[in-house]
């Protein structure tokens, strides 16, 4: 990668979490039933690794966590602090660190493979941006609530249709910028 493009990177990773930022003045839906809102801010996790690839996109939602962590109110609804990570959303929120760098591995292997439609790319983002997430997210929850783990795992269900939407346009939005950005080439060779 040459400079000018580490530049280019470096700045959109910055881009990105700033987006991430915005998504989350976005008010979140209550759901009522569990402790865990609908919110905007996971399809900028899903558009970091898309966009970015699997290291910057990382670097991008980690700064992000890492200011919603230390206090910066940030997070939906104006959370932030390091209870927020402890609380019900805390395992949404450590899996949407690990969401960007599954992402991209996965992409960079199905354009390894010859396989880049748009299709593959959807499947590869409902895997690692809603059932990875959710799946986590249940454990925590499980966990933190002491709810018996069908019981969050089932809860999730409720996210499924609105995640689905979210990562449908993750895609059509990270492809179209990859595109006109000239990031096609720099998602491949930006090595983790």
């Amino acid at each position: 990668m040459t400079n000018n493009q580490k530049i280019k990177v470096i700045t959109f990773s910055a881009m990105m979490t700033t987006f991430i930022i915005v998504l989350g003045f976005f008010p979140a839906i209550p759901l009522g039933f569990i402790p865990v809102p609908i919110v905007l801010q996971n399809m900028g996790v899903m558009m970091s690794g898309g966009l970015l690839g699997p290291k910057y996109g990382t670097i991008s939602v980690g700064l992000f966590l890492l200011l919603a962590f230390i206090g910066l109110p940030i997070l939906t609804g104006g959370n932030g602090g390091a209870a927020s990570f402890m609380g019900p959303t805390g395992g949404y929120l450590i899996a949407w660190l690990f969401t960007p760098l599954l992402i991209g591995l996965l992409l960079r292997r199905i354009q390894a493979l010859h396989l880049n439609s748009w299709w593959w790319e959807l499947i590869v983002v409902v895997v690692a941006g809603i059932i990875f997430v959710d799946v986590a997210g249940a454990l925590w929850l499980s966990w933190q609530s002491h709810l018996p783990l069908f019981t969050a795992l089932s809860s999730n269900l409720v996210f499924i249709p609105g995640d689905f939407i979210k990562a449908v346009l993750s895609v059509m939005i990270t492809r179209r910028l990859r595109r006109s950005l000239g990031f096609d080439d720099m998602f491949i060779l930006s090595k983790f």
